[in-house]
């Protein structure tokens, strides 16, 4: 009892003993001493504070995600629940824990003691799923002998891919230091650093070897060091990045999806099929145990991976991992529009990446990168009123797949909980410091109380409209006169550089100059790394006045990348533009052509979309039908790439045909296309009416319906073996003729083509079988034609049996 109460208190000292050792280079200034009050970023963090993260905790009630929790908390007592069903995924704990993260960061600089005690008891259910020795899983804790199928039989063995024990752990780790730090409270830390210390004692160096299949653990293990001082923690965190590899014994080893085809520091690029988001955040915590331990093979390693990612793989949204398949990265210059996949979270995992590289290396390439993924790709993954998401992130869209329009939730969450951590830390990447030098890296209508390690302070303050207007006003007051450098960055969208390579340039070069100035007086634009420093004894009241010209540019894309070519995007100041179905003729935008020589002008609507800069034009329209394709001048308009989608679904645009040769004509309403489609199972069925894009029956990422996972799996979704979807008609309706083009993602996915099909047609309230005298066919890659005796019918059926084991699906459903 005595050894037990002395481990209490040497962990509850160590708690309060931060490390103070090597760290990085550079040092963000906190958020919590950067206070927005602009008209972009503010009104964005109050709305996830006082919409999006009430929103996201009651989802997490509805879908069951605290019920995990509570069944495991009864186990625990010894009353096994009545419900042993495992969670719907063996991650769901984290969607709970990243909720939390993000409302003890909106704790931390807005007191509201109702959101502080509502934590309390969400934290004490986290405790109560708690086991003896720390263990802490829902999945297995409601049901130890049957968990979820990922998770394995016993603790650990199939961590290598696909448990999740390490990646829940992380996410409660980042959640636990948070709360921690905002509110002084142990009570989730400590049960995180039990989880640790369980960890701390079965894995290691002459023990047990493991990495997680799904990073962030380590990124969470540097937090309980810097908070703790405990090194065993940090040592972990490399133990687990060292062991990562094909000579691994641990299941994955080998597997380039999690990162594990070649040791950690011999890794040059973002290999293609890898998941994007746990390469971000694995990314992320080699350069967090790079900085704390000086191991420069991380910093070797990382630098050459974001290289490849910024020479090779990032869409002009800042988005990254195209594929759908595996939510990876593809090959270089793999980076196609409609079928872009671009995880909300895979934006995230991007921007901690870089804002990292940049306190490693001070270089403002980094930040290039940050920003254009910030205010593009990762915050159009939530909507203007902060209740429904986007996981993927396309550049552009069609209107009939289900991935056009925002969800309220998904059955794997991970996107919105990443949006409620990532929102409410905005204003801690505007700055960094370093003994007496001070980094501006963003822009935004703000005050900062900045602290630096030379022991003095400096209050900052920024007036700026800034993305929409490139004037910046800095206002200076030292604590007292004084020496210090102030390192102002110059995006590389104003020096006529939109990435940091040559992926993407600007199709004629500016002539407009950036102007500098402090107290009034002009400053050469000396660059280093992309900075200009202003070296002098500051005083209170002294000025800096940042001019950045702010034109609409076109952009082009390297000719390596095929999607792109003969295709303009349109960019001001860091924003990406969009045409968007709501704003133009016809509701169609992807029939639109943009001459190179039609001028561009911004616009300020007040009224729309909660204000923003419009992008102004004309452009040509194509459209088709029996006779031709026809052409005719029309205006165009163009909002913000982050802003589509909240106004319904429809079409968008971001790369804009220069030719005849890239437009989709508008097609004319077919039988098919006007109909009205129902389907069983969950997914929306609208993508199969598309007649304007040819398909592939591989085509995953694109326009496409299927049942996935019904016919699949071991549960309740085996049961399933069969489908159906329905066109209903206004009035009666002639058919002869139906084709159907099926999906079918083998050899990776779940989805098959058909064990066999038929069509119905409704004759009054009855269905029954058209006759068709030939095969019912389902061939791949190819409209499967069924000529039937005509009928007249207010609707049609289509019935498919799943082959077993398999789900099925439908590219197209064409009728005559």
């Amino acid at each position: 009892m005595k050894t037990l109460k002395a481990l209490a208190c040497l962990l509850s000292v160590s708690a309060l003993a931060p490390a103070e050792t090597r760290d990085y280079p550079v040092k963000p200034v906190p958020f919590t001493a950067v206070h927005i009050h602009d008209i972009f970023w503010a009104p964005r963090i109050e709305t996830n504070r006082a919409v999006t993260i009430p929103f996201a905790f009651e989802q997490d009630q509805k879908s069951g995600r605290f019920y995990n929790f509570e069944r495991a908390a009864q186990a625990l007592k010894g009353t096994p629940p009545s419900d042993l069903r495992p969670p719907g995924y063996p991650f769901d704990d984290t969607d709970v824990y990243k909720v939390l993260e993000g409302a003890s960061y909106t704790l931390s600089v807005h007191p509201d003691p109702k959101l502080d005690a509502y934590l309390d008891e969400v934290i004490a259910k986290i405790a109560a799923a708690q086991e003896p020795d720390g263990y802490l899983y829902t999945t297995r804790t409601i049901n130890p002998l049957s968990p979820h199928p990922w998770s394995g039989k016993e603790r650990w063995i199939l961590e290598g891919v696909n448990s999740h024990e390490l990646y829940d752990l992380g996410h409660l780790y980042e959640a636990a230091v948070a709360h921690y730090q905002a509110t002084g409270k142990r009570t989730l830390l400590d049960v995180a650093l039990r989880t640790a210390n369980l960890l701390d004692a079965t894995f290691g160096p002459d023990k047990r070897s493991i990495w997680p299949g799904h990073q962030i653990v380590e990124m969470g293990l540097a937090k309980l060091y810097r908070v703790t001082g405990e090194e065993r923690y940090l040592n972990l965190a490399k133990f687990m990045l060292d062991q990562r590899g094909p000579q691994s014994k641990e299941q994955g080893a080998g597997n380039p999806y999690v990162q594990a085809h070649m040791r950690v520091v011999d890794q040059t690029e973002a290999v293609a099929g890898g998941h994007a988001v746990r390469a971000t955040y694995m990314y992320s915590g080699m350069a967090d145990v790079a900085a704390l331990t000086g191991d420069m093979a991380y910093v070797h390693a990382i630098d050459k991976i974001w290289d490849d990612v910024a020479e090779h793989k990032i869409s002009v949204t800042g988005g990254i991992g195209p594929r759908a398949a595996g939510e990876a990265f593809g090959a270089a210059y793999e980076l196609p529009n409609l079928t872009a996949y671009n995880e909300t979270c895979a934006a995230v995992g991007n921007d901690f990446w870089n804002h990292r590289l940049f306190l490693l290396h001070a270089d403002s390439k980094y930040i290039d990168i940050m920003e254009r993924t910030l205010y593009n790709g990762l915050i159009s993954g939530v909507s203007l009123d902060g209740k429904s998401f986007f996981y993927e992130n396309p550049l552009e869209a069609t209107g009939y797949a289900g991935k056009d329009s925002r969800q309220p939730w998904f059955g794997v969450a991970c996107c919105p909980g990443n949006i409620t951590r990532f929102m409410a830390s905005v204003p801690g990447y505007v700055y960094a410091q370093r003994n007496d030098t001070l980094w501006v890296n963003l822009f935004a209508a703000s005050t900062a109380d900045v602290k630096l390690d030379n022991g003095h302070t400096v209050k900052v303050t920024q007036e700026t409209h800034y993305p929409w207007d490139g004037a910046v006003k800095m206002t200076v007051e030292p604590d007292q006169a004084g020496p210090l450098t102030i390192n102002v960055r110059i995006p590389g969208w104003a020096r006529n550089e939109p990435v940091p390579s040559d992926l993407y340039r600007f199709a004629d070069k500016s002539t407009r100059q950036v102007t500098l100035k402090v107290n009034g007086q002009n400053v050469p634009l000396k660059l280093d790394k992309g900075y200009v420093a202003l070296t002098r004894t500051w005083k209170k009241g002294d000025t800096i006045d940042l001019n950045m010209p702010m034109t609409v540019r076109r952009v082009l894309a390297n000719e390596k990348v095929e999607a792109d070519r003969g295709r303009v995007a349109i960019q001001r100041g860091p924003i990406v533009y969009a045409a968007e179905w709501a704003d133009n003729p016809d509701h169609k935008v992807r029939n639109l052509m943009l001459p190179d020589s039609e001028p561009l002008t911004a616009v300020w609507n007040a009224e729309m979309l909660k204000g923003v800069m419009v992008v102004r034009g004309k452009a040509v329209a194509f459209s088709r039908d029996d006779k031709g394709v026809h052409k005719n001048t029309v205006g165009m308009t163009m909002i913000p790439y982050s802003t589509w989608a909240n106004r319904g679904k429809g079409q968008m645009v971001v790369w804009l045909a220069t030719s005849e040769a890239g437009v989709v004509p508008a097609a004319p309403p077919t039988t098919s296309s006007i109909a009205k489609v129902t389907s069983s199972g969950t997914k929306d069925p609208r993508a199969i009416q598309d007649e304007e894009d040819k398909p592939a029956s591989s085509h995953q990422g694109g326009i496409y319906f299927d049942w996935w996972p019904q016919g699949t799996g071991n549960g309740a979704n085996s049961k399933v073996t069969n489908g159906w979807i329905e066109y209903t008609f206004e009035t009666p309706t002639r058919v002869s003729q139906s084709q159907i083009y099926w999906f079918d993602d083998a050899p990776r996915g779940g989805v098959r083509v058909p064990g066999s099909w038929r069509i119905l047609y409704k004759d009054g309230s009855e269905w029954k079988p058209v006759e068709n005298s030939g095969a019912w066919g389902v061939e791949k890659d190819k409209y499967n034609v069924v000529t039937v005796k005509p009928v007249a019918t207010t609707a049609l059926r289509l019935e498919v049996d799943f082959q077993k084991s398999f789900s099925a699906g439908v590219q197209r459903w064409k009728v005559k």
